[in-house]
């Protein structure tokens, strides 16, 4: 492909040369021969220093958001305004434009996209379709399962993904796709015909700034990424930035589906929910489905709808909404359960927000109180270094509001100081008296919180999920909250009856 080529439909306000292109790549390190490098400002470098390093690798052309001169005749150039629409642009071509014949459902929202999207696929593949889905936890492409560097990768990578699942047969791609993606346009040029908003709550405003930013980068996902807006919206009428969604999607010209628990066009009758699942009809526009769900809480009664209704849109009827609903069997790191023959219930769960944390706790008060048991909720939770520092003490006080013990530890602390995180969340867990002990080693932590627990009581792991590293001021270190939950049970003294048994609750 000619490098003209490969720049169709991109803003370009300076170009130079027209050489074969064989690969795309923003990334010095990865670049080969014939290459094009996109050389682009990031959040904590500029690709721009890498050019000559490019260009020594192989590059045959260039393009940046920076330099509006080449540094050499030899080479292809543009000067584009916005390294990652070019990128997104960039790569779509090369690839033949892959999300253009894929049918795209994207799902955002602060907590619920990883289980939504697992429920969606499952909804899908009950239905007959072949489906990828790109998400935190895991990319799948038909059969085939790729670890997840990312939420929502570049568009490159994205690209790249798109066609592979079109040569597996793909029709129907579901993907998160996070706030940081929709702000950094990685997701310009792709065109949803359904989106879903499950809900927002306060999580990476270190990021955004504030709440109403956090928002619009939501909002981008319902107006269309460099393309036209979704076909159909799906939005929970029972949050209030969901209900603000509803006339931008109507003034878009989507069909807006509405779910909620009594409200909208999907909702809830005879809802049951016990320790081994959830049980409810699930009412549509035009029938009444009963549903069971090994997934347990309010929390996925929410992430059901919204695959239900998500599903609806892409032309799922009844039979494969129950069917999919009930065969999905686990999402990683989602209320995963671990089961070493201990006479209490742990659990490991992704929640790292105070309004997660809030979820969490009040779901297992309820599952100790159903299983029959006068048992006490114990959390393990930290706080992520490098992110917004102003969340902390209300992760503290959503923690001890909804536990008997709490452990507080370290979480990812990445540069920072893993004592003056605990610290910033302390306030937090002081204000509600609950009992509570301060163990930065989040092995010791787990292990103190395990030592504690008695009969009937559940232990929460919160905070990493499917997460199997730890970083720190030091780097990445391999650490697994189920292996060290496994691990440490064995120490004590139980015997190990089974592996983790997976049951997810949110995402």
């Amino acid at each position: 492909m000619k490098f003209l080529e490969v720049l169709d439909g991109a803003e370009v306000l300076l170009q130079h040369g027209n050489p074969e292109i064989t690969g795309i790549e923003y990334d010095s390190r990865q670049v080969r021969q014939g290459n094009v490098f996109v050389a682009m400002r990031g959040e904590k470098t500029d690709g721009n220093r890498y050019v000559d390093s490019a260009i020594k690798a192989g590059a045959a052309a260039v393009v940046s958001d920076s330099a509006e001169a080449p540094p050499s005749d030899q080479i292809g150039w543009a000067h584009v305004p916005h390294g990652r629409r070019a990128l997104a642009r960039l790569s779509a071509n090369f690839y033949q434009h892959p999300a253009e014949r894929l049918a795209n459902t994207g799902v955002t929202g602060t907590n619920g996209k990883t289980t939504t999207s697992y429920l969606i696929e499952s909804i899908l593949n009950a239905e007959g379709r072949k489906c990828s889905l790109v998400g935190t936890v895991e990319y799948h492409v038909a059969e085939k399962t790729f670890q997840a560097p990312h939420t929502t990768p570049e568009a490159l990578e994205l690209n790249r993904l798109f066609s592979d699942a079109l040569g597996s047969g793909v029709s129907e791609n579901v993907m998160e796709v996070s706030s940081h993606a929709l702000a950094q346009q990685r997701v310009h040029g792709v065109p949803f015909d359904t989106a879903v908003f499950t809900n927002l709550t306060r999580d990476h405003l270190d990021y955004h700034g504030t709440f109403e930013d956090y928002f619009a980068a939501k909002r981008v996902l319902f107006e269309g990424c460099g393309a036209e807006p979704p076909r159909v919206a799906v939005v929970n009428a029972d949050d209030e930035y969901g209900r603000r969604l509803v006339a931008a999607g109507k003034s878009n010209g989507s069909q807006v589906l509405l779910y909620g628990l009594v409200q909208g066009d999907f909702r809830t009758d005879k809802v049951d929910i016990g320790p081994r699942g959830t049980r409810f009809d699930l009412v549509l526009p035009d029938a009444i489905v009963p549903l069971f769900s090994s997934l347990i809480g309010k929390v996925n009664v929410y992430n059901i709808l919204a695959a239900a209704a998500a599903a609806y849109a892409r032309g799922c009827g009844p039979e494969a909404i129950s069917a999919g609903v009930s065969n999905l069997g686990r999402v990683p790191g989602r209320f995963e359960q671990v089961d070493g023959g201990q006479p209490f219930t742990v659990v490991v769960d992704y929640a790292h927000t105070d309004d997660a944390l809030r979820n969490l706790t009040a779901l297992a008060r309820e599952f100790v109180r159903q299983a029959g048991a006068a048992g006490r909720v114990i959390t393990i939770f930290g706080c992520g270094g490098d992110r917004d520092r102003s969340k902390r003490p209300l992760m503290g006080e959503a923690a001890g509001t909804g536990s008997d013990f709490v452990v507080i530890t370290s979480d990812n602390p990445r540069s920072e100081d893993p004592m003056a995180i605990i610290r910033d969340a302390l306030p937090g867990v002081q204000k509600t008296r609950t009992r509570f002990v301060v163990e930065p080693e989040r092995r010791r932590a787990i292990e103190l919180a395990l030592q504690e627990a008695r009969p009937g009581d559940i232990v929460l792991i919160a905070g990493k999920g499917h997460e199997n590293t730890q970083t720190t001021r030091d780097g990445v270190a391999p650490f697994d909250d189920v292996t060290v939950a496994r691990e440490s049970l064995s120490v004590l003294g139980y015997q190990q009856l089974a592996t983790a048994s997976l049951v997810k609750v949110r995402s």
